[in-house]
């Protein structure tokens, strides 16, 4: 069997593709409502998986039942559990190295790999291996989460649906986008938060047509979720304190925005660690060693902790620490900030060895570690505020997610449709952008975005509206053109006009109706100018164009020179049948270029 490689060639959209009409918003939406309903369904048979495998390898029971909010038994294997890693690792990357090496990793930023530079093109097969090669990787302890292989599965399956049915690829990346957020949706169950997953990170342009679909299939895969697993958040949240409006709230929110610039420099540290960890990983020779060697790291870290706390703690998606946290059971400070580094170095070597998880939830780990730390250290320095653990935990979780990601208002949103609580948003939102603002400081890119940057695929780190595309063509047209008819000898022209810069075009006109337009190049008018060629202009006129009104769009004007490959448009007046008299100008490609240059001047990066 010939695996595929890293190195393949990238699969792109055929010319039929790129020739195909966009679907509507009525047939979009049925296969996002499609697309939603079976990820929903696919995180069933996946949860499920994760349980069947961890019950087996750690329990020795054949159940399928597992609630990852619940600490896993200490199990009969003693010191032996430090082989249980190191096996999944080993069927792991069996399958990543014989069926599909995009299964490797963290997902996310191979849906946007394929969003940005593949046409929304994900092989089929990587749905498949991404549940078996991450079901293994997080049943047998690997300190990875479950959110990002299915936001993995449900790209691909938006984008096997997009390619079984003809269409553009500006449609399949919907299908690709809503398929994600239905992952995200349907893990964390929390609708709105998958959107803004969507939105965030995987959609190019946000619109009705992008929009409604992606909140359909959020909203099927949260359903489905719902019926198999219950009405309840990710986490039994117990009721937080009230942040009022007083002195005593506005001094708590100096102390929640020094808990972000915390968790910023945790978030530089973890997307700094895992990608030295893969350097580091990879000067190992070998698929196999370099996975064993990570994995038996990670085994022997959760036998320790195990054997010194009790418990194995940082192993698969560490739910139970994090609800352990958030219900008060562990409390004591320096306990907290070595979970968080043992969640750190565990999760770091899990995937810079050749782990197949997300990073979410070891991210709503350590924020939940962070934040509960910083809360037990308050309470011990007897700071005369109410300091209320849950609620530092459920910030630090907000904080570190939004920092590590770049995804701001997904991390806000999905922590407040976790806790339902509208008093957390205030601190929430001051803690996330001081995060954000800190891990900037020292890292430019996100954990996902730097991993392509790497491979020399960089990614936009926001969504600029085009605002010159509302501009009308008569503000935007380039006024350097003649108007001439078209029996006028193009030798005396060139002799009267070639020492003018000014002009650039010339439209050609019979009976003041416009036939056609020449370009002026200065060097070749200059040169042509002591020649005979005994040319008229209507004989020189051979660009291609189109005619627009001076009231049109640019974004009509641009969509019409494309749809008739035209070098440029004709900009007239008027309402009526338009004639020479009527041209006030030009708008080529150039202009376009330049409209777009002045336009992006407003934005801050």
């Amino acid at each position: 069997m010939t695996s595929p490689t890293a190195s393949s060639p990238a699969p792109s959209a055929t010319e039929d593709e790129a020739d195909a009409r966009l679907l509507g918003l009525g047939p979009l939406s049925l296969l996002a409502l499609f697309i939603g309903i079976v990820t929903g369904y696919g995180a069933v048979l996946f949860r499920a998986l994760i349980g069947l495998i961890h019950n087996i390898f750690f329990l020795g029971q054949f159940t399928a039942h597992y609630d990852a909010n619940h600490f896993t038994p200490v199990g009969h294997w003693g010191p032996f559990v430090i082989l249980v890693p190191v096996i999944g690792g080993i069927g792991v990357t069996f399958l990543v190295s014989n069926f599909a090496p995009e299964a490797k990793g963290h997902g996310v930023p191979e849906v946007m790999d394929a969003i940005y530079y593949k046409s929304g093109i994900i092989r089929p097969v990587v749905a498949v291996i991404k549940s078996l090669a991450s079901a293994l990787s997080i049943g047998t302890g690997a300190a990875v989460g479950r959110e990002g292989p299915i936001i993995q599965i449900g790209s691909a399956l938006g984008s096997t649906l997009g390619q079984i049915i003809k269409m553009p690829p500006a449609s399949r990346i919907i299908l690709v986008a809503a398929g994600a957020g239905a992952g995200i949706a349907a893990t964390f169950n929390t609708p709105i938060g998958g959107v803004m997953f969507a939105i965030e990170l995987m959609m190019p342009e946000v619109s009705v047509t992008t929009f409604l679909p992606v909140a359909l299939a959020t909203g099927a895969a949260t359903f489905v979720g719902r019926y198999y697993f219950g009405p309840s958040a990710a986490f039994v949240v117990p009721p937080l304190g009230s942040t009022g409006a007083n002195a005593s709230a506005a001094l708590s929110l100096l102390l929640f925005a020094l808990l972000g610039a915390l968790t910023g420099l945790a978030a530089t540290g973890f997307i700094h660690g895992l990608h030295w960890m893969e350097d580091l990983f990879e000067k190992i020779p070998g698929r196999y060693t370099r996975h064993i060697a990570g994995m038996a790291l990670v085994g022997v870290l959760i036998y320790v902790l195990q054997i010194s706390f009790g418990h194995y703690y940082a192993e698969g998606v560490g739910y139970a620490t994090i609800q352990a946290i958030l219900n008060g059971q562990l409390s004591v400070w320096p306990l907290l900030l070595l979970l968080f580094a043992a969640k750190l170095f565990a999760t770091t070597s899990s995937l810079g060895s050749g782990a197949s998880g997300g990073i979410f939830s070891p991210s709503l780990f350590m924020g939940a570690a962070v934040g509960g730390a910083f809360a037990g250290l308050l309470q011990m320095l007897h700071v005369p505020l109410p300091i209320d653990t849950p609620v530092y935990a459920m910030v630090g979780m907000a904080a570190m997610v939004g920092g590590g990601t770049g995804a701001v208002m997904t991390a806000v949103t999905m922590i407040f449709e976790m806790t339902r609580d509208y008093n957390i948003v205030m601190p929430m939102i001051i803690a996330v952008a001081v995060s954000v603002q800190v891990r900037r400081m020292f890292s430019s890119e996100n954990i996902y975005t730097l991993k392509l940057v790497r491979r020399g695929h960089p990614i936009p780190k926001a969504l600029h509206a085009n605002m010159f595309l509302v501009k009308r063509a008569g503000v935007v047209a380039h006024r350097d053109v003649l108007v001439l008819p078209a029996e006028t000898s193009l030798d005396e022209f060139l002799q009267h006009e070639a020492d003018n810069p000014a002009i650039r075009h010339v439209v050609v006109t019979r009976d003041d109706r416009i036939t056609g337009v020449m370009r002026l190049n200065p060097g070749l008018r200059r040169g042509l100018a002591q020649t005979d060629t005994g040319l008229t202009l209507g004989d020189a006129a051979g660009l291609k164009f189109t005619i627009v009104r001076d009231t049109t769009l640019v974004f009509d004007v641009i969509r019409r020179i494309w749809a008739r490959d035209a070098a440029l448009a004709v900009v007239v007046k008027g309402s009526g049948t338009p004639r020479g008299t009527d041209v006030i100008g030009i708008i080529g490609k150039d202009q376009v270029a330049d409209s777009v240059a002045d336009s992006i001047k407003i934005y801050p990066n």
